[in-house]
């Protein structure tokens, strides 16, 4: 997926994302800001942040940062934001290049992301350096299908999808094998188990 490419689509959908992906990827969204098990004061860094849907569902008392390439859906995360009386830092940022130091966030949120991004494993590498030792780093998103008749229909329809914004096919294991964390746990989220919640921890630096 070509991160230009990747842009002009997404910008596209700013005006109906909200219809299209809102109640059937609200329960992920949910349960990811539960499982960050947030405090007053951490600070969290959501990749991908969109039109702000999960932005809602924060505790007040964290700061919260959220990223994403496309303008447009920023600015709806803004004004909803607006709309709720709450701050965000909301910047326009490829996730290939975190523009911070290592270490600047508690909890690091990807959500529904990484099967868009033009160079996953370089994304996997930024979120684990801008992640504190103990932090958390959440994966939200639709990985391949282990099975073999789902995993060769997913392989099939992905250059279809791409043309939507992502891959169907996107291993599991460019987060769980990337030698970068420890994986807490795995759960199956949204209608009929169809994404995924990869809970991890950051290892340290080599």
């Amino acid at each position: 997926m070509m991160t230009e490419r990747v842009e002009q689509i997404y910008s596209s959908y700013s005006g109906v994302y909200d219809l299209l992906f809102d109640a059937i990827l609200k329960p992920g969204r949910q349960k990811a800001i539960a499982a960050m098990e947030l405090h007053d004061g951490d600070r969290v860094l959501e990749v991908g942040v969109g039109t702000g849907l999960s932005l809602p569902y924060y505790p007040a008392g964290v700061h919260v940062t959220g990223i994403d390439i496309s303008q447009p859906m920023l600015e709806k995360a803004a004004r909803r934001m607006q709309r709720l009386g709450r701050h965000v830092d909301l910047r326009r940022m490829s996730a290939e290049r975190l523009r911070w130091p290592d270490a600047s966030f508690d909890r690091v949120l990807l959500s529904y992301v990484i099967s868009c991004v033009e160079r996953p494993a370089q994304v996997v590498q930024e979120v684990h350096r801008v992640c504190r030792p103990g932090g958390k780093v959440l994966f939200l998103n639709h990985f391949a299908g282990t099975g073999r008749v789902r995993g060769w229909g997913e392989k099939r329809l992905t250059p279809l999808s791409k043309r939507l914004g992502f891959v169907l096919d996107m291993p599991v294991e460019v987060v769980t094998q990337s030698g970068l964390f420890d994986v807490e746990r795995e759960e199956r989220v949204n209608l009929l188990g169809l994404w995924s919640l990869v809970v991890c921890t950051p290892r340290p630096p080599r």
